[in-house]
């Protein structure tokens, strides 16, 4: 079985011996029932982590473990960026936690034209926490130690910006008129920042994709099945994995 994973501000130890207390150490005691000689992994979410050896527990939030020596892991390359339009409910949530299980980089919130749901005032920055929070523990659960950033929300101009200063940039629309490329036949970077924009469940309008379209990004469809912008996000972000050999 894989280490377990817990988030830490910082590596700072009493020699080799590290004390993970408050949530994450009460998760490892009382829930995990972490026991001597077994390994976890500890980061802070940003690439740098450290394989670690459980000595024992004192009381049920406080695991005492060996530090190991502390690496950081390279930044990803090409960088995979998803802006969502924001979806319905809690699917919001459902698609951040399977794009940061598959291993997007970034995901960009977007307020986008025919969006049902509106982020405004407290209400944005309750949804804007919980993806957040979604993130971190997805990127726990899939053994992850650089958590995916969840920027901001961002309005159309502000996406249009982001695009255009990508190495690649799509956008996931249906064009029935003039058909749209496959994704799959797209040429991608070997390097650099991939940003790819999934519309809300009435998709894209003209003057979003045409604003779209001038800051460079072109229109892509992911295959011969409609999904839901919950789930588009996380199956293109797969194929454009496997495609930069990120997933070899």
């Amino acid at each position: 079985m894989t280490a377990p994973v817990f988030v830490v501000e910082h590596f700072g130890a009493d020699g080799d011996r590290y004390v993970l207390d408050g949530p994450e150490g009460r998760h490892a005691v009382s829930v995990k029932r972490l026991q001597p000689g077994e390994q976890v992994v500890l980061t802070d979410g940003a690439g740098r982590h450290a394989v670690c050896e459980v000595i024992g527990a004192e009381g049920k939030d406080r695991l005492i473990v060996r530090l190991g020596s502390v690496a950081e892991e390279p930044e990803p390359s090409p960088r995979i960026t998803v802006v969502q339009a924001l979806p319905k409910g809690d699917r919001g949530e459902v698609a951040v936690e399977t794009m940061t299980e598959v291993g997007v980089d970034a995901v960009v919130p977007w307020q986008a034209a025919r969006c049902i749901t509106q982020w405004r005032g407290d209400r944005g920055l309750k949804a804007l926490g919980k993806w957040r929070a979604t993130a971190r523990e997805a990127g726990k659960q899939s053994r992850r130690v650089r958590f995916p950033e969840i920027a901001d929300a961002a309005t159309t101009k502000q996406v249009a910006a982001l695009l255009a200063g990508a190495d690649f940039a799509a956008v996931l629309h249906s064009d029935f008129e003039h058909g749209s490329a496959p994704l799959a036949t797209a040429e991608l970077p070997e390097r650099g920042e991939i940003v790819l924009v999934v519309g809300p469940e009435g998709g894209v309008s003209r003057d979003e994709l045409a604003l779209f379209e001038e800051a460079g990004a072109r229109a892509f469809v992911l295959g011969p099945s409609v999904l839901r912008t919950s789930t588009a996000g996380t199956a293109a972000a797969a194929l454009l994995l496997g495609r930069t050999g990120r997933w070899s």
